[in-house]
């Protein structure tokens, strides 16, 4: 079983004490959230075949690397680097900070640890096609040598994201707009070219309809790549979570509208305020990320 940490909220920035305490531990307690029922995910290593977290800070979480790696959990880390306006990433760290923590893991597990990614690419007045060509330029130079691939998605406009984004957009001056999908195509063709110059992948996670040539559909989680960093062959069936997903199956051990970092276009957060508080109630010692009410 591969362990997700989290695509839903950001463990290692966050929720990094809890994490370790389960580990630990051996396991975690989670809740369904359709129908409440409780059940509970073994984290003991004879049942773990790797982990994949899942990030935009990894600073907080690094101490504890050596530690997951001695106990022989092989790892990798799926790391978002955008580098936005302020008015669209209230809490994230500077791009310079993250490329460096890339490069660290780089240097520490070596470059098939990390994987970069540009997630979701969101257009407006601030962030142009242009902003996207010169931005993505900037941070593969910064991270050429310490990670093989980029991941890219365009931003999935679900109704809370749009009520989200129309808010902010009205609060901070800004416009913003979904582009029709042949200019998306054409920014993909550029970013792959940029990617490539810095030798990297480019690849376009759960939308095949932007893999124009020289891109390929993501794996983010990649039994394969776990393999290469474990030094033996891990399997796992492919079983995505959406269409056009290509991942491995793992067992996912987040929770939505937990993540306090502010990202207006965040699609695991309802309300910022309803996360920051639910972050400030989480219990590091606690069985469940956040227990049951």
């Amino acid at each position: 079983m591969i362990i997700s940490a989290s695509y839903k909220t950001d463990i290692p920035a966050f929720y990094g004490e809890w994490f370790m305490h389960r580990l630990r531990a051996g396991y975690c307690k989670m809740v369904n959230p359709y129908n409440r029922h409780v059940y509970s995910i073994s984290l003991v290593r004879p049942d773990v075949d790797g982990l994949v977290f899942w990030t935009r800070n990894l600073g907080p979480f690094m101490p504890n690397l050596p530690e997951i790696r001695e106990r022989g959990y092989p790892f990798v880390v799926q790391y978002t680097i955008t580098g936005y306006p302020r008015a669209l990433e209230a809490g994230v760290v500077p791009p310079d900070r993250s490329t460096e923590h890339i490069r660290q893991l780089a240097r520490d597990y070596g470059p098939g640890v990390a994987i970069w990614r540009y997630d979701p690419i969101v257009t407006t007045s601030l962030t142009d096609a242009d902003f996207h060509r010169r931005n993505f330029a900037t941070l593969a130079g910064r991270l050429e040598g310490a990670t093989d691939e980029v991941v890219i998605s365009f931003a999935q406009i679900y109704r809370k994201t749009q009520r989200n984004m129309e808010q902010a957009a009205r609060q901070l001056d800004f416009t913003w707009h979904d582009p029709a999908d042949e200019h998306k195509r054409e920014l993909v063709g550029d970013l792959v070219e940029i990617a490539r110059r810095h030798g990297m992948q480019l690849t376009t996670c759960s939308q095949n309809q932007y893999a124009v040539s020289g891109a390929a559909p993501a794996r983010c989680v990649d039994a394969d790549r776990l393999s290469r960093t474990a030094g033996y062959p891990i399997s796992a069936p492919q079983k995505g979570n959406r269409p056009d997903c290509a991942c491995h199956a793992s067992r996912d051990i987040g929770d939505y509208d937990t993540c306090p970092h502010g990202c207006v276009y965040c699609y695991a957060v309802l309300i910022r305020s309803l996360a920051q508080r639910r972050y400030h109630l989480h219990d590091p010692l606690g069985e469940f990320l956040f227990p049951p009410h």
